[in-house]
């Protein structure tokens, strides 16, 4: 399966800590991602095999909103 790069905007994330929930939630589901939460811009930068659907769900997972 190809790498591929997704962006998402949650305006959720408040701290370092949403970004850790984040982080943590998908590197159990996809430990070979390289996740980027940027806490003041509200983004999330993944590079994963996974799809962009499962990687937003595991992001909802954790309280957080994907607009």
């Amino acid at each position: 399966m190809a790498v591929a790069t997704y962006t998402f905007n949650v305006p959720s994330i408040v701290c370092n800590g949403c970004a850790k929930a984040i982080t943590d939630e998908i590197l159990t589901h996809e430990s070979a991602a390289k996740v980027n939460v940027d806490v003041t811009a509200k983004t999330v930068n993944v590079e994963t095999e996974a799809s962009e659907e499962s990687i937003k769900q595991m992001i909802v997972s954790v309280g957080h909103t994907v607009d």
